[in-house]
């Protein structure tokens, strides 16, 4: 199948194949006589794969390796979940700094509402945000 029909069914675009193609992810297809990239199903099954692992929050390097693994014949379901264990341990720790954040700016809030703007003076800085 050419470059468009294989974007169309991976659900993906054509400047995406080509990219894949430039950084490894898909080996370079065969062309036509008349210069046409060929893909086979092997591309469009690779395609979804590489879709499906960003959806689940791996890089593309990630999914490279997985994909290489695979091609040299090792199971991956180990270093796959080692893979996502890290990803949530990301996470948690993002929604750990965003609470911390949500938890400092409401008690900025707080205090902005209990200070007096006739009280701000200082022309160089805001009472709300000056430590007392």
């Amino acid at each position: 199948m050419r470059i468009g029909e294989l974007a169309r069914q991976a659900g993906v675009t054509a400047k995406t194949v080509r990219y894949y193609e430039s950084i490894g992810l898909l080996a370079d297809p065969g062309r036509t006589g008349s210069g046409y990239r060929e893909y086979g199903e092997d591309a469009l099954e690779r395609l979804r794969f590489v879709r499906d692992a960003q959806a689940a929050g791996l890089t593309l390097k990630e999914s490279g390796t997985i994909l290489d693994m695979k091609s040299e014949g090792e199971r991956t379901c180990h270093h796959t979940q080692e893979l996502l264990d890290r990803h949530l341990a990301d996470i948690d720790a993002q929604i750990a700094s965003l609470e911390a954040a949500r938890a400092e700016l409401r008690g900025l809030s707080q205090r902005a509402a209990a200070l007096d703007p006739a009280a701000c003076t200082d022309p160089n800085r805001c009472q709300v945000l000056a430590h007392p």
